[in-house]
């Protein structure tokens, strides 16, 4: 009887200690591996960026607005629409800057700070934990529902021109990146992500809003 008490009363405990672990899954915190795994899975997206930026000597804040975009493997676009037309369109090792209708392509490898800034949103949207570890150390916090990414120049080069990068999302959602340079200036953008097929509308409507601005 007592055997059989016992044999009750483990497989109860176990019943519970699965049900504590099947609640508690969706909390479990986070290492490196597993978030750039979760964020791997979305292959391309549109979101809706507003940035303000902080610079040492002005009163305000800079504020920019625009569409993000991006395109496993290594596709990524920042078309500003506000305060004036721009985009930085990067593909590979190329990055190409537009404004005022003119447009100049380099390589990343030609300006060592830009690339190490830009594999931090890019090797991130895409889930590339080695493009990561290449520019920085990483530091995850949080679990899957949210969670932050740290980002520390490990590039003493690097370190002089930028401090840290702060990440921060939802599943596999970006929401805001931080930027901290090492003078002081700072910068942050608010990311909301956008339906499949719809950052042409939110283009076109932003567009004509600065159009009507400039008026």
């Amino acid at each position: 009887m007592k055997t059989r008490e016992r044999r009750s009363g483990l497989a109860g405990l176990l019943a519970v200690a699965g049900l504590w672990l099947g609640l508690a899954g969706s909390a479990w915190a986070l290492d490196l591996d597993e978030l750039m795994g979760l964020l791997a899975q979305t292959r391309s997206g549109q979101a809706r960026f507003t940035e303000q930026r902080l610079v040492k000597g002005l009163d305000a804040p800079l504020t920019s607005s625009g569409l993000l975009s991006f395109a496993a493997p290594d596709r990524f676009t920042r078309q500003t629409l506000l305060p004036r037309a721009e985009s930085m369109s990067v593909e590979g090792n190329t990055v190409t800057l537009s404004r005022s209708g003119r447009s100049r392509s380099l390589s990343l490898d030609a300006v060592p700070e830009i690339e190490a800034i830009v594999e931090a949103i890019r090797g991130t949207l895409t889930g590339n934990a080695s493009s990561l570890r290449q520019h920085f150390k990483p530091t995850v916090a949080g679990d899957a529902a949210q969670w932050t990414l740290e980002l520390v120049p490990i590039e003493p080069r690097l370190a002089a021109l930028l401090a840290q990068v702060r990440i921060a999302g939802k599943r596999a959602e970006l929401r805001s990146v931080e930027m901290r340079m090492a003078d002081g200036d700072r910068s942050l953008m608010a990311i909301e992500p956008l339906p499949a097929g719809t950052a042409a509308a939110a283009a076109s409507a932003s567009a004509a809003t600065a159009t009507a601005t400039a008026r």
